[in-house]
Protein backbone atom coordinates (compact mmCIF):
# COMPACT_ATOMS: atom_id res chain seq x y z
CA UNK A 1 0.00 0.00 0.00
CA UNK A 2 1.21 3.46 -0.45
CA UNK A 3 2.01 5.81 2.08
CA UNK A 4 1.94 9.64 1.70
CA UNK A 5 0.93 12.89 3.44
CA UNK A 6 -0.98 15.49 1.61
CA UNK A 7 -1.52 19.55 2.64
CA UNK A 8 -1.99 22.98 0.84
CA UNK A 9 -3.60 26.01 1.28
CA UNK A 10 -5.93 26.02 4.55
CA UNK A 11 -8.18 27.48 1.62
CA UNK A 12 -8.28 27.59 -2.15
CA UNK A 13 -10.65 29.90 -4.01
CA UNK A 14 -10.59 29.28 -7.75
CA UNK A 15 -12.93 31.23 -10.52
CA UNK A 16 -13.66 33.92 -12.71
CA UNK A 17 -14.39 37.31 -10.99
CA UNK A 18 -13.54 35.27 -7.85
CA UNK A 19 -10.66 38.33 -6.92
CA UNK A 20 -14.17 39.97 -4.99
CA UNK A 21 -14.08 37.40 -2.23
CA UNK A 22 -10.84 39.22 -1.36
CA UNK A 23 -13.56 41.14 0.85
CA UNK A 24 -14.59 38.32 3.22
CA UNK A 25 -11.38 37.43 3.57
CA UNK A 26 -9.03 40.10 4.96
CA UNK A 27 -12.16 40.88 7.01
CA UNK A 28 -11.17 39.85 10.34
CA UNK A 29 -7.88 38.74 9.52
CA UNK A 30 -6.10 42.01 9.08
CA UNK A 31 -5.53 45.67 10.23
CA UNK A 32 -2.46 46.24 9.55
CA UNK A 33 -1.37 44.45 5.83
CA UNK A 34 1.45 44.30 4.10
CA UNK A 35 0.32 44.45 -0.19
CA UNK A 36 3.54 42.60 -2.26
CA UNK A 37 2.92 43.17 -5.46
CA UNK A 38 4.13 42.88 -8.78
CA UNK A 39 5.33 46.62 -11.40
CA UNK A 40 1.87 46.07 -13.15
CA UNK A 41 -0.99 44.39 -13.44
CA UNK A 42 -4.42 45.32 -13.64
CA UNK A 43 -5.71 43.67 -10.13
CA UNK A 44 -3.67 46.01 -8.35
CA UNK A 45 -6.15 48.90 -8.14
CA UNK A 46 -9.00 46.60 -7.58
CA UNK A 47 -7.02 45.34 -4.58
CA UNK A 48 -6.51 48.60 -3.22
CA UNK A 49 -10.09 49.65 -3.46
CA UNK A 50 -11.26 46.63 -1.76
CA UNK A 51 -8.86 46.85 1.13
CA UNK A 52 -9.56 50.75 1.39
CA UNK A 53 -13.43 49.86 1.11
CA UNK A 54 -12.63 47.12 4.14
CA UNK A 55 -10.67 50.02 6.10
CA UNK A 56 -7.58 48.27 6.35
CA UNK A 57 -4.28 50.55 6.76
CA UNK A 58 -2.08 49.55 3.99
CA UNK A 59 1.59 49.92 2.67
CA UNK A 60 3.05 48.57 -0.52
CA UNK A 61 6.16 46.83 -1.40
CA UNK A 62 7.24 46.60 -4.86
CA UNK A 63 8.52 43.06 -5.97
CA UNK A 64 10.26 44.22 -9.78
CA UNK A 65 12.10 41.36 -10.23
CA UNK A 66 12.74 37.63 -8.95
CA UNK A 67 13.64 37.66 -5.29
CA UNK A 68 16.83 37.87 -3.83
CA UNK A 69 18.10 37.88 -0.41
CA UNK A 70 18.12 42.19 0.02
CA UNK A 71 14.71 42.14 -1.32
CA UNK A 72 13.60 40.01 1.37
CA UNK A 73 15.31 41.65 3.68
CA UNK A 74 13.93 45.09 2.87
CA UNK A 75 10.20 43.57 2.92
CA UNK A 76 10.60 42.24 6.09
CA UNK A 77 11.95 45.45 7.22
CA UNK A 78 8.72 47.13 5.81
CA UNK A 79 6.45 44.85 7.66
CA UNK A 80 7.99 45.25 10.88
CA UNK A 81 8.34 48.74 10.64
CA UNK A 82 4.71 49.15 9.67
CA UNK A 83 3.74 46.49 12.60
CA UNK A 84 1.81 44.46 9.78
CA UNK A 85 -0.38 41.92 10.95
CA UNK A 86 -0.88 40.06 7.67
CA UNK A 87 0.45 40.34 3.72
CA UNK A 88 -0.54 39.67 0.61
CA UNK A 89 1.03 38.60 -2.89
CA UNK A 90 -0.29 39.89 -5.79
CA UNK A 91 1.44 39.20 -8.48
CA UNK A 92 3.50 36.14 -10.26
CA UNK A 93 5.44 33.88 -8.99
CA UNK A 94 8.22 35.77 -7.88
CA UNK A 95 5.96 38.18 -6.18
CA UNK A 96 4.40 35.48 -4.20
CA UNK A 97 7.08 33.72 -3.25
CA UNK A 98 8.65 37.28 -1.78
CA UNK A 99 5.20 37.71 0.12
CA UNK A 100 5.43 34.19 1.33
CA UNK A 101 8.57 34.78 2.70
CA UNK A 102 8.07 38.12 4.28
CA UNK A 103 4.98 36.84 6.31
CA UNK A 104 7.21 33.51 7.29
CA UNK A 105 10.75 36.22 8.49
CA UNK A 106 8.89 38.81 10.37
CA UNK A 107 7.62 36.09 12.75
CA UNK A 108 11.18 33.89 13.20
CA UNK A 109 13.99 35.56 14.33
CA UNK A 110 17.43 36.35 12.76
CA UNK A 111 18.29 36.45 8.77
CA UNK A 112 16.99 35.00 5.82
CA UNK A 113 20.45 33.03 5.44
CA UNK A 114 19.70 31.37 8.46
CA UNK A 115 17.15 29.52 7.13
CA UNK A 116 17.39 28.86 3.19
CA UNK A 117 18.41 25.46 2.31
CA UNK A 118 21.76 24.61 0.45
CA UNK A 119 23.75 27.72 1.05
CA UNK A 120 22.33 28.67 4.02
CA UNK A 121 22.14 27.03 7.68
CA UNK A 122 18.80 25.42 6.86
CA UNK A 123 16.88 26.39 10.46
CA UNK A 124 13.45 25.47 10.56
CA UNK A 125 10.72 28.02 11.15
CA UNK A 126 9.92 27.89 14.53
CA UNK A 127 6.87 30.60 14.60
CA UNK A 128 3.66 30.85 12.60
CA UNK A 129 3.73 33.30 9.28
CA UNK A 130 1.40 36.25 9.48
CA UNK A 131 -1.51 35.25 7.42
CA UNK A 132 -1.07 35.57 4.04
CA UNK A 133 -3.35 35.71 1.26
CA UNK A 134 -2.13 34.25 -2.29
CA UNK A 135 -3.08 36.06 -4.94
CA UNK A 136 -2.04 34.81 -8.53
CA UNK A 137 -1.73 36.61 -11.94
CA UNK A 138 0.29 34.19 -14.08
CA UNK A 139 -0.83 30.65 -14.58
CA UNK A 140 2.94 29.32 -14.04
CA UNK A 141 4.25 27.64 -10.93
CA UNK A 142 1.31 27.43 -8.72
CA UNK A 143 3.41 29.07 -5.71
CA UNK A 144 -0.13 30.17 -3.94
CA UNK A 145 -0.36 26.49 -2.94
CA UNK A 146 3.50 25.53 -1.94
CA UNK A 147 5.23 25.60 0.94
CA UNK A 148 8.66 26.87 -0.55
CA UNK A 149 9.68 30.45 -1.92
CA UNK A 150 12.06 30.15 -4.45
CA UNK A 151 15.40 33.21 -3.42
CA UNK A 152 18.30 34.00 -5.30
CA UNK A 153 20.93 34.52 -2.91
CA UNK A 154 23.78 37.11 -4.87
CA UNK A 155 26.55 35.89 -3.43
CA UNK A 156 26.48 32.36 -3.94
CA UNK A 157 24.95 32.65 -7.66
CA UNK A 158 22.47 30.84 -6.77
CA UNK A 159 18.75 30.47 -6.45
CA UNK A 160 17.63 28.32 -3.14
CA UNK A 161 14.44 27.73 -1.30
CA UNK A 162 13.22 28.82 2.13
CA UNK A 163 10.73 25.72 2.90
CA UNK A 164 8.46 24.84 5.70
CA UNK A 165 5.14 23.11 6.18
CA UNK A 166 4.50 26.40 7.98
CA UNK A 167 4.57 28.63 4.91
CA UNK A 168 1.58 27.32 2.97
CA UNK A 169 -0.68 30.39 2.12
CA UNK A 170 -3.73 31.00 4.62
CA UNK A 171 -5.88 31.74 1.34
CA UNK A 172 -5.02 31.14 -2.18
CA UNK A 173 -7.85 33.34 -4.96
CA UNK A 174 -6.91 31.80 -8.49
CA UNK A 175 -9.26 34.01 -10.56
CA UNK A 176 -8.37 33.35 -14.35
CA UNK A 177 -9.66 36.66 -15.28
CA UNK A 178 -6.16 38.27 -13.79
CA UNK A 179 -4.11 36.00 -16.55
CA UNK A 180 -6.22 37.80 -19.19
CA UNK A 181 -3.96 40.20 -20.22
CA UNK A 182 -0.58 38.41 -20.12
CA UNK A 183 1.81 38.93 -23.36
CA UNK A 184 2.32 35.49 -25.18
CA UNK A 185 5.76 35.24 -24.12
CA UNK A 186 4.81 35.10 -20.43
CA UNK A 187 1.74 32.87 -21.33
CA UNK A 188 4.47 30.33 -22.93
CA UNK A 189 7.02 30.02 -20.22
CA UNK A 190 4.72 30.24 -17.16
CA UNK A 191 2.64 27.86 -18.67
CA UNK A 192 5.16 25.69 -19.85
CA UNK A 193 6.41 25.74 -16.14
CA UNK A 194 3.20 24.76 -15.46
CA UNK A 195 3.49 21.98 -17.51
CA UNK A 196 6.87 21.11 -15.92
CA UNK A 197 5.16 21.08 -12.53
CA UNK A 198 3.02 18.25 -13.83
CA UNK A 199 5.22 16.40 -15.32
CA UNK A 200 8.28 15.99 -13.24
CA UNK A 201 6.15 15.11 -10.10
CA UNK A 202 4.53 12.33 -12.05
CA UNK A 203 7.57 10.66 -12.55
CA UNK A 204 9.26 12.11 -9.47
CA UNK A 205 10.75 9.28 -7.17
CA UNK A 206 8.12 10.41 -4.54
CA UNK A 207 4.95 10.29 -6.85
CA UNK A 208 1.97 8.92 -5.03
CA UNK A 209 -2.14 7.99 -5.85
CA UNK A 210 -2.81 11.54 -4.62
CA UNK A 211 -0.36 13.99 -6.72
CA UNK A 212 -0.67 11.37 -9.48
CA UNK A 213 -4.55 12.14 -10.17
CA UNK A 214 -3.48 15.58 -9.88
CA UNK A 215 -1.00 15.66 -12.37
CA UNK A 216 -3.33 13.66 -14.92
CA UNK A 217 -5.84 16.17 -14.50
CA UNK A 218 -3.61 19.00 -14.70
CA UNK A 219 -1.66 17.59 -17.69
CA UNK A 220 -5.30 17.73 -19.52
CA UNK A 221 -6.11 20.96 -19.09
CA UNK A 222 -2.59 22.14 -20.10
CA UNK A 223 -2.80 20.20 -23.12
CA UNK A 224 -6.05 21.71 -24.69
CA UNK A 225 -5.41 25.06 -23.16
CA UNK A 226 -1.79 26.45 -23.45
CA UNK A 227 -1.25 26.54 -26.95
CA UNK A 228 -4.76 28.50 -27.21
CA UNK A 229 -4.12 30.76 -24.37
CA UNK A 230 -0.64 31.53 -26.53
CA UNK A 231 -2.03 32.21 -29.71
CA UNK A 232 -4.98 34.09 -28.45
CA UNK A 233 -4.68 35.47 -24.89
CA UNK A 234 -8.43 36.47 -25.02
CA UNK A 235 -9.64 32.87 -25.09
CA UNK A 236 -11.43 32.79 -21.85
CA UNK A 237 -11.89 29.07 -21.59
CA UNK A 238 -7.77 28.37 -22.17
CA UNK A 239 -7.03 31.08 -19.46
CA UNK A 240 -9.07 28.93 -16.83
CA UNK A 241 -7.48 25.64 -18.01
CA UNK A 242 -3.97 27.07 -17.64
CA UNK A 243 -4.89 28.80 -13.99
CA UNK A 244 -6.51 24.91 -13.29
CA UNK A 245 -3.03 23.51 -14.66
CA UNK A 246 -0.75 25.72 -12.59
CA UNK A 247 -2.70 25.28 -9.12
CA UNK A 248 -2.77 21.34 -9.96
CA UNK A 249 0.62 21.84 -10.70
CA UNK A 250 1.91 23.30 -7.20
CA UNK A 251 -0.25 21.05 -5.47
CA UNK A 252 1.68 18.53 -7.17
CA UNK A 253 5.26 19.55 -6.34
CA UNK A 254 4.35 20.38 -2.64
CA UNK A 255 3.23 16.89 -1.82
CA UNK A 256 5.81 15.20 -4.16
CA UNK A 257 9.07 15.99 -5.63
CA UNK A 258 10.35 17.28 -8.67
CA UNK A 259 13.46 16.45 -11.16
CA UNK A 260 16.52 17.60 -13.52
CA UNK A 261 14.38 20.49 -15.18
CA UNK A 262 14.16 22.13 -11.69
CA UNK A 263 17.68 21.09 -10.74
CA UNK A 264 18.97 23.05 -13.73
CA UNK A 265 16.53 25.99 -13.07
CA UNK A 266 17.95 27.50 -9.70
CA UNK A 267 21.38 27.40 -10.34
CA UNK A 268 20.69 28.61 -13.80
CA UNK A 269 18.57 31.03 -12.85
CA UNK A 270 21.20 32.54 -10.19
CA UNK A 271 24.23 32.42 -12.90
CA UNK A 272 22.24 33.96 -15.89
CA UNK A 273 19.74 36.35 -14.03
CA UNK A 274 16.89 34.44 -16.45
CA UNK A 275 13.15 34.52 -15.54
CA UNK A 276 12.80 30.74 -13.96
CA UNK A 277 9.89 29.64 -16.24
CA UNK A 278 11.39 30.37 -19.20
CA UNK A 279 14.51 28.02 -18.24
CA UNK A 280 12.42 24.77 -17.27
CA UNK A 281 10.07 25.73 -20.69
CA UNK A 282 13.81 25.50 -23.14
CA UNK A 283 14.71 22.35 -20.55
CA UNK A 284 11.11 20.15 -20.28
CA UNK A 285 11.91 17.95 -23.67
CA UNK A 286 15.47 18.14 -23.08
CA UNK A 287 15.30 16.18 -19.98
CA UNK A 288 12.62 14.27 -20.87
CA UNK A 289 14.62 12.68 -23.32
CA UNK A 290 17.92 12.38 -21.59
CA UNK A 291 15.94 10.38 -19.08
CA UNK A 292 13.79 8.60 -21.15
CA UNK A 293 17.15 7.15 -22.61
CA UNK A 294 19.00 6.58 -19.37
CA UNK A 295 15.72 4.53 -18.43
CA UNK A 296 15.66 2.55 -21.21
CA UNK A 297 19.65 1.59 -21.03
CA UNK A 298 20.18 1.34 -17.92
CA UNK A 299 16.10 0.32 -15.83
CA UNK A 300 14.67 -0.75 -18.80
CA UNK A 301 11.71 -2.42 -15.89
CA UNK A 302 11.29 1.31 -14.66
CA UNK A 303 7.70 2.31 -14.28
CA UNK A 304 9.08 6.18 -15.05
CA UNK A 305 9.17 4.30 -18.51
CA UNK A 306 5.23 3.41 -19.02
CA UNK A 307 4.50 6.76 -17.15
CA UNK A 308 6.34 8.83 -20.47
CA UNK A 309 4.23 6.87 -22.46
CA UNK A 310 1.00 7.78 -20.52
CA UNK A 311 2.25 11.66 -20.10
CA UNK A 312 2.55 11.44 -24.02
CA UNK A 313 -1.07 9.65 -24.91
CA UNK A 314 -2.48 12.34 -22.21
CA UNK A 315 -0.94 15.44 -23.74
CA UNK A 316 -1.56 14.26 -27.59
CA UNK A 317 -4.81 12.54 -27.10
CA UNK A 318 -3.55 9.53 -28.84
CA UNK A 319 -3.25 6.13 -27.41
CA UNK A 320 -1.15 4.90 -29.64
CA UNK A 321 1.43 7.18 -29.31
CA UNK A 322 5.23 6.26 -27.32
CA UNK A 323 7.27 7.98 -24.77
CA UNK A 324 9.66 8.89 -27.61
CA UNK A 325 6.61 10.65 -29.44
CA UNK A 326 5.63 12.45 -26.04
CA UNK A 327 9.35 14.33 -26.29
CA UNK A 328 8.83 15.08 -29.80
CA UNK A 329 5.38 16.34 -29.36
CA UNK A 330 6.66 18.77 -26.29
CA UNK A 331 10.13 19.76 -28.66
CA UNK A 332 7.42 20.96 -31.03
CA UNK A 333 5.58 22.69 -28.74
CA UNK A 334 8.25 24.85 -27.38
CA UNK A 335 9.61 25.18 -30.84
CA UNK A 336 6.20 26.77 -31.79
CA UNK A 337 6.32 28.97 -28.60
CA UNK A 338 9.33 30.58 -29.43
CA UNK A 339 11.15 29.88 -25.96
CA UNK A 340 14.47 31.15 -26.75
CA UNK A 341 17.67 29.56 -26.31
CA UNK A 342 20.18 29.26 -23.17
CA UNK A 343 22.66 31.24 -24.84
CA UNK A 344 20.05 34.38 -25.47
CA UNK A 345 20.24 34.91 -21.71
CA UNK A 346 24.13 34.64 -21.70
CA UNK A 347 24.97 31.16 -21.35
CA UNK A 348 27.91 30.42 -22.35
CA UNK A 349 30.38 26.40 -22.42
CA UNK A 350 32.61 27.90 -19.95
CA UNK A 351 29.00 27.69 -17.62
CA UNK A 352 28.64 24.01 -17.97
CA UNK A 353 31.14 22.19 -15.42
CA UNK A 354 29.94 24.75 -12.72
CA UNK A 355 26.07 24.31 -14.11
CA UNK A 356 26.50 20.62 -13.64
CA UNK A 357 28.27 20.95 -10.26
CA UNK A 358 25.04 22.95 -8.92
CA UNK A 359 22.30 20.63 -10.37
CA UNK A 360 23.51 17.64 -8.95
CA UNK A 361 23.44 19.55 -5.50
CA UNK A 362 19.93 20.77 -5.63
CA UNK A 363 17.52 19.31 -4.00
CA UNK A 364 15.01 19.72 -7.17
CA UNK A 365 17.48 16.90 -8.95
CA UNK A 366 17.11 14.60 -6.05
CA UNK A 367 13.58 13.84 -7.61
CA UNK A 368 14.73 12.51 -10.70
CA UNK A 369 13.27 9.48 -11.47
CA UNK A 370 17.10 8.17 -12.43
CA UNK A 371 20.69 9.74 -11.47
CA UNK A 372 22.12 11.38 -14.65
CA UNK A 373 25.30 10.90 -15.31
CA UNK A 374 27.72 14.66 -15.67
CA UNK A 375 28.31 13.57 -19.26
CA UNK A 376 24.55 13.62 -20.09
CA UNK A 377 23.84 16.80 -17.81
CA UNK A 378 26.36 18.27 -20.23
CA UNK A 379 24.62 17.21 -23.24
CA UNK A 380 21.23 18.68 -22.23
CA UNK A 381 22.71 21.70 -21.63
CA UNK A 382 24.51 21.79 -24.75
CA UNK A 383 21.25 20.84 -26.89
CA UNK A 384 20.14 23.90 -24.84
CA UNK A 385 22.51 26.38 -26.21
Amino acid sequence: MSSFEFATANRVIFGTGKLNQLREQVEGRAKRLLLVRGKSSDAIPRVREILSAQEVQFIEFEVRDEPTVKIIREGVRAAGDFNADAVIGLGGGSVLDAGKAIAALVTNPGDVLDYLEVVGKGQALVNAPLTYIAIPTTAGTGSEVTRNAVIESEGHGVKVSLRSARMLPSVAIVDPELTYSLPPAITASTGLDALTQLIEPFVSVKSNPMTDAICREGMRHAARSLRRAFENGADKEAREGMSLASLFGGMALANSALGAVHGFAGPLGGMLHAPHGALCARLLPLVMDANLKALEAREPGHPAIARYTEIAQILTGDKNFTASDGVGWMSYLVRAMEIPALSEYGMTREHFPEAVEKTMKANSYKGNPISLREDELMEILERAM
